[in-house]
């Protein structure tokens, strides 16, 4: 149908969820934003370990991170909590999420009287902007207006050979419509940037491309540690992978055939459309964390082994090729393609049900990890607390 109902934003953009969501500005906030979100139903917590002890880029980074997460288009509605002592920088959250039209509120917990004076504050104003939520509706849109994630983890055999490609197949779709895909996990394009970097569209979004693998392969070793030759996950090795050239070859395969249009930093908001690429670690809660800020309403998540990790503002699709985990983490696992294996379904068939099912989702269908209450996140560091 190439269309789905979704959430018109007053700066254009659409949601795929009427999320309330209710930020941490720091760590100190999260007692007040855990009461407060589960005290109103509609409400989802954006919690976090960090906001106090850092500085420069590496504070720099989750400040520009959480600002992409209010921008996200799944949010209707926020509220901001902060201790009161935090950077100001970080108090600048909420005037970007009300620039882009969106109700806004604060609470300051020193400025209330206290954690308890806090959390009552905090409810009545969710509560109001949850009112207000509730009138909105949603409208036929098209794929052309989805920013959709590409993820894997728990990476094995059967998830470079059924359902990395099946997500390939369904980023081809996407893009041919108008959308935009997003390529991440920077860590396990090594070994395989060459053959992706073909894919750009100029020879300068080749060479950042080749810039960002080389600077975060830079940065591992500096630990003492070569990724090179060698494979950092015992899952991955248990599954039948030998080595990181192998996984991201993968990995590769997930962005599908289109050209490469760019390649942008952690948690930058995405323009689109086409493929692009965002540097981001392997880690899957904090690689799905940037996409997210970027802009993604959706993620597709293919696991081998059976990943059951979520988002609190984007539904994570999660795809498996192996068999044997679609039987034992039924309750976690919402596509098996592991028909692709046996022989019973094409790429091609599978990534026909794998966007049907996209668009099923954006339209309101809740996955696994929405029903189950995976509202993980994480925001990649990139310097040390002081």
């Amino acid at each position: 149908m190439n269309h789905f109902l979704g959430y018109r934003r007053p700066d254009g953009k659409v949601g795929v969820r009427n999320h309330l969501a209710i930020f941490s500005c720091s760590i100190y906030a999260n007692r007040v934003v855990a009461a407060t979100s589960a005290a109103v139903p509609q409400a989802v917590p954006i919690m976090h370990q960090l906001g106090v002890g850092q500085y420069g880029a590496d504070l720099a980074q989750t400040i520009h991170a959480l600002i992409g997460m209010g921008l996200n288009p799944n949010i209707g509605a926020c509220l901001i909590v902060f201790m009161g002592n935090e950077s100001e920088d970080l108090l600048t959250i909420g005037h970007h999420v009300a620039r882009a039209g969106k109700p806004v509120e604060t609470v300051n917990i020193m400025a209330a009287g206290g954690t308890t004076s806090a959390i009552d504050e905090a409810c009545r104003a969710a509560n109001q902007l949850a009112l207000e939520l509730s009138s909105c509706k949603r409208e036929p849109c098209q794929m052309a207006e989805l920013v959709v994630g590409l993820e894997c983890g728990g990476s094995d055999f059967t998830s470079g050979l059924a359902s990395n490609p099946t997500l390939g197949n369904v980023a081809d779709r996407l893009v041919l419509a108008g959308g935009t895909a997003i390529l991440s996990e920077t860590t396990e394009l090594i070994g395989a940037e060459h053959i992706l970097a073909r894919r750009a569209i100029s020879p300068d979004v080749a060479q950042r491309l080749v810039e960002i693998v080389e600077r975060y392969e830079a940065r591992v070793q500096a630990t003492g540690f070569d990724m090179r030759g060698a494979n950092p996950s015992p899952g991955n090795i248990s599954g039948g992978l030998t080595t990181i050239e192998e996984k991201s070859l993968g990995c590769v395969v997930k962005g599908g055939t289109t050209p490469l249009t760019e390649v942008v930093d952690y948690a930058d908001i995405v323009i689109g459309p086409g493929l692009v690429v965002m540097d981001t670690p392997g880690n899957d809660v904090e690689s799905v964390t940037g996409m997210v800020a970027g802009g993604a309403q959706i993620v597709l998540f293919t696991t081998g082994r059976g990943t059951p990790t979520g988002n609190p503002l984007a539904p994570v699709i999660k795809v498996t090729g192996n068999s044997l985990t679609a039987r034992t983490m039924a309750t976690n696992m919402d596509v098996d393609v592991s028909g692709i294996i046996t022989g019973i379904e094409t790429i091609e068939e599978a990534g026909s049900r794998l966007y049907r099912f996209l668009e099923e989702v954006a339209s309101g269908r809740m996955v696994k990890a929405e029903a189950h209450g995976n509202r993980e996140l994480a925001i990649h560091r990139i310097g040390m607390t002081v």
